[in-house]
């Protein structure tokens, strides 16, 4: 009896989707709320060509849904369940994942009235290293 290929198919394509630790960063940053392009670039200092092309894969992936706010444009998770299989995974290999906070060098109207809160937190992403490496 020949099974149904296609569910096999969108499984593998979401999990590939996400297979790059970039990929993982930024959905670990947007957590399960919304976050602006420039928070992500000011959290971690990447070119915006590097962030748009994986927030451009996770968008055409489904993963990430866009909205326009004036200049801005702030992401959200389409289905945040997927955050649990992240965080299933690294207590698969026994990873702590990092927990990351908007940077005090984004200045958007999202990322301002943050600052004050989170001045204090510092970004620990070593967790990633040990994550991909399966």
């Amino acid at each position: 009896m020949i099974m149904n290929i296609l569910p096999i198919e969108e499984v593998a394509h979401l999990l590939q989707s996400i297979d790059q630790p970039a990929r993982l960063q930024i959905l670990l940053a947007i957590g399960d709320g919304e976050t602006c392009v420039c928070h992500l670039e000011a959290t971690f200092g990447w070119r915006q060509a590097y962030l748009s092309q994986h927030l451009m894969a996770l968008r055409e992936a489904g993963i990430l849904i866009a909205r326009r706010e004036g200049r801005f444009i702030h992401y959200r998770m389409a289905n945040p369940s997927i955050l649990k299989i992240i965080h299933e995974v690294a207590d698969l290999q026994g990873s702590k994942l990092p927990e990351l906070s908007p940077s005090t060098d984004c200045g958007c109207p999202n990322c301002a009235p943050k600052h004050e809160k989170t001045a204090d937190k510092k970004k620990d992403l070593s967790g990633f290293v040990k994550l991909v490496k399966v």
